[in-house]
């Protein structure tokens, strides 16, 4: 299993062609960068960016995922060529969607998954605070996502399951801010999450993360067969990638973990934003190459695979997990087991 190598293109213009066997960046017509085809699994396009219909049919003819995304971050396109996957276990995928106990328990442990790493997250915080009060804090905010934990076993369909994510979702974010550095909380204050378009700083952060994050599952899960559009938890929708959803939910905290450490180090300051007519604030273009870099680089760390027992680079494990969860739904797996670290 072999890293899976993803271009992201930030730059405003520039301008993506194809030279032979090659993939050429040019900004003003200058070349940028060049970049050998077969190094490439996808190339991710954020904003405005130019590509020559060469190039697409390329990318399209070696099954290589051309993503088009705003500059928040939100999906736009993706041009993909044809679709080759295991036509048994895309059936065998349908019919768990129509499985009512199947689809309830996988949602159920989705959502344990997610809760645990930010369990985890706030837990970490609570350890590393130098204020008692904050400690406290963190501490009982960790108490209710374990208290909403308990309750998933019991959630009787999916509404319920979903209302209990989004109350663990709400108590996680009330704390979220405690976790920045003292002196840039007032730059970074997160009042709730706010999506599309994202109204500060802290949540345009976390929004360009989860996108790069929701990328990587998404193409984890074409490439183990299954339907990225049929998911568990998350409702069907013509056009939204539900699988890839569910899958992300257990990574959000590494993008979390990631948003903080950039800030806290002082990668990503207040200037690197710029508010938008309409309140919208945008990640500005130098500082999304710095997360790009910091994304791609945080990919490369080794963990543990807590099921496997082995040690797995961090950007090969929506692979991992995609893998296992088609086990489970062709029924080799009698569980799916999400994703943790410690």
């Amino acid at each position: 299993m072999q890293l899976l190598n993803t271009l992201y293109v930030t730059t405003p213009e520039s301008y993506l062609r194809l030279d032979n066997d090659t993939l050429r960046v040019e900004v003003e017509r200058e070349v940028k960068l060049r970049v050998p085809l077969h190094h490439l699994n996808a190339v991710v396009c954020f904003g405005h960016i130019n590509l020559s219909a060469p190039l697409m049919h390329r990318l399209a003819e070696e099954g290589k995922a051309l993503v088009l995304l705003d500059a928040n971050g939100r999906f736009k396109a993706r041009l993909e060529g044809e679709v080759s996957g295991n036509v048994l276990l895309r059936r065998a995928h349908h019919q768990a969607i129509d499985n009512a106990a199947f689809t309830l328990e996988l949602a159920r442990t989705i959502v344990a998954g997610k809760l645990r790493n930010q369990r985890y997250v706030l837990q970490r915080g609570a350890r590393d605070s130098k204020s008692d009060e904050e400690t406290a804090r963190l501490e009982r905010a960790a108490q209710d996502l374990a208290a909403s934990l308990r309750a998933l076993p019991a959630a009787p369909d999916l509404d319920t399951v979903r209302g209990i994510e989004g109350e663990a979702a709400r108590t996680y974010f009330e704390v979220f801010t405690l976790l920045v550095r003292a002196d840039q909380r007032e730059h970074f204050a997160l009042n709730g999450r706010s999506r599309r378009p994202p109204r500060d700083r802290m949540n345009a952060l976390l929004s360009f993360l989860y996108s790069m994050w929701t990328n990587d599952c998404r193409s984890a899960i074409e490439a183990s067969g299954l339907d990225p559009q049929m998911g568990f938890l998350h409702a069907l929708r013509p056009g939204r990638a539900a699988l890839a959803l569910d899958l992300v939910e257990e990574f959000r905290p590494f993008a979390d973990r990631l948003a903080l450490t950039l800030i806290n180090r002082g990668q990503v300051s207040a200037k690197d934003f710029t508010e938008r007519e309409g309140g919208a604030v945008l990640l500005d273009g130098d500082a999304r190459k710095t997360v790009v870099v910091a994304f791609q680089e945080r990919k490369k760390e080794e963990l543990t695979h807590p099921l496997l027992a082995e040690s797995v680079l961090l950007g090969l494990v929506p692979l991992v997990q995609a893998r296992l969860l088609a086990r489970h739904v062709r029924g080799e797996a009698p569980t799916y087991v999400p994703f943790s670290v410690r």
